[in-house]
C-alpha cells in the first residue's frame, strides 16, 4: 500500500509543461532582443549626441587617480585609471531600458488591468443590486401574502382551508 513516487523524469517534464517556464523563457528572449535595441540606440543616437560636446566614445572618458596614466611599454595601463564613461554608458543604457519598459509594458498594462478591475467592480455591483432587488421583491411578495392571510384568517376556520370566493 505505499504510493508510488513521481520519478525525477516525471517531475522535471511536469515542471517544463508549466506556463510559467514557457513565459519566462519568451520574456528572457524578448529580453535578450531588446537590449540590442537599447544598446544601438546608445551607440547611434546617445553617443553621438555626447560626441558633440566632447569625444563620440563613452568609454574615452576617465580620470587619473595616479599618475601616469598611459600604456606602458608591455601595453600594460600604468597608474591608476578610472574609467567614469563605461558607467555613465551603463547608466544611460540602464535608464533608457527603465524608461522604454515602464512607458510601454507597466504604464498600459496598468491602466488596462485598472480599467478591467473597474469594470469587474462595476458588473459586481450590477449583479448585488440584482439580488438585492429580487430579495426585496420576494420580501414584498411573502408580506402581501401574510397580509391577506392575517385578514382572511379572521373569518375562516384553519388556516389553509379554502373560503369561499378564493379562486385556486
Amino acid at each position: 500500500m505505499s504510493e508510488k513516487k513521481p520519478s525525477v523524469l516525471e517531475g522535471f517534464k511536469a515542471f517544463l509543461l508549466r506556463g510559467n517556464v514557457i513565459d519566462l523563457a519568451v520574456a528572457v528572449v524578448i529580453g535578450a532582443a531588446f537590449t540590442n535595441i537599447v544598446n544601438a540606440v546608445v551607440k547611434g543616437v546617445i553617443n553621438p549626441l555626447v560626441g558633440a560636446f566632447g569625444t563620440k566614445d563613452l568609454d574615452a572618458y576617465s580620470s587619473c587617480l595616479k599618475d601616469p596614466c598611459r600604456p606602458g611599454p608591455d601595453g600594460e595601463m600604468q597608474g591608476i585609471q578610472i574609467m567614469w564613461g563605461s558607467v555613465l554608458g551603463a547608466t544611460l543604457q540602464f535608464l533608457i531600458t527603465a524608461a522604454v519598459v515602464y512607458f510601454l509594458m507597466v504604464l498600459p498594462m496598468s491602466k488596462y488591468l485598472a480599467r478591467r478591475a473597474a469594470a469587474q467592480k462595476a458588473k459586481e455591483g450590477v449583479q448585488e443590486t440584482l439580488v438585492v432587488t429580487e430579495l426585496e421583491v420576494l420580501k414584498e411578495i411573502r408580506d402581501v401574502l401574510v397580509a391577506q392571510r392575517g385578514t382572511g384568517a379572521a373569518g375562516s376556520g384553519a388556516p389553509g382551508t379554502p373560503r369561499p370566493g378564493d379562486v385556486r
